[in-house]
């Protein structure tokens, strides 16, 4: 019991006193995440919004194929990008695995389906209320359905939050296609990984601290844009 308190102790202190390693750890950890989000947002939004407007044979399945890679395994991800980036595959050219850059093609790659199934069902309810109004005023399937994703933009918000948090906890991918190299791709939960394992728990657990602490801000301003969601509806009304 002593020995995990201090560890606990230790991990405080490395938090409280901005121990440079463990912060550039952690700063690595939200800069790909952050930029595998906005990646996927980009394509995942587009994606979203055509599949909740569009008509074509094999709609049905492209739409199941979407919902089922929502449980996409983080790992095959991984070893995907690898067998794709590596000296053999076919952007090995590219010489970009074991760099932060594969880190945010996997991540991206791994929250992708989440943003483009969750913004299509925001699109399809969307449409069932104001849709037909949007019509009559001219507008077409496409602006339709971005105009809908603007008015709810809120719920945008939270879907991006949502897939920032899981992309900045995710350990399968990272670990395979970055390598854990230390000082250029050993992020938070590779860290806390390769610490536990090495039986350095001070900061391990200092990691899982501050890992803890960015999930909680998350879920604390997901909760804000929704309040802010909520009370801008009650006014409009």
């Amino acid at each position: 019991m002593s020995t995990v308190t201090e560890s606990f102790s230790t991990a405080l202190r490395l938090i409280v006193e901005v121990d440079a390693a463990l912060f550039a750890i952690a700063g690595l950890s939200l800069r790909v995440s952050a930029l595998a989000c906005a990646v996927g947002a980009v394509v995942g939004l587009a994606l979203g919004a055509w599949l909740a407007v569009a008509t074509f044979p094999g709609r049905r399945v492209v739409i199941w194929g979407l919902n089922t890679l929502l449980a996409l395994p983080s790992v095959v991800v991984g070893l995907s990008v690898y067998l794709l980036l590596s000296r053999s595959g076919p952007l090995g050219s590219l010489g970009i695995l074991f760099t932060p850059t594969a880190m945010v093609v996997a991540q991206s790659i791994l929250i992708l389906p989440l943003i483009a199934a969750l913004s299509r069902r925001l699109v399809l309810d969307g449409l069932r209320e104001g849709g037909d109004q949007l019509h009559s005023m001219g507008a077409g399937p496409l602006l339709s359905a971005g105009l809908v994703l603007l008015h709810q933009r809120f719920a945008v918000l939270t879907v991006l939050l949502t897939a920032f948090g899981r992309a900045v906890a995710e350990v399968g991918a990272v670990m395979i296609v970055g390598g854990n190299i230390d000082g250029l791709t050993r992020v938070m939960t590779t860290a806390i990984a390769l610490e536990t394992s090495k039986g350095d728990l001070p900061l391990a657990l200092a990691l899982g601290i501050v890992l803890l602490g960015v999930v909680g801000a998350l879920n604390a301003a997901i909760g804000l844009v929704q309040w802010r969601a909520g009370t801008s509806q009650e006014a409009l009304l």
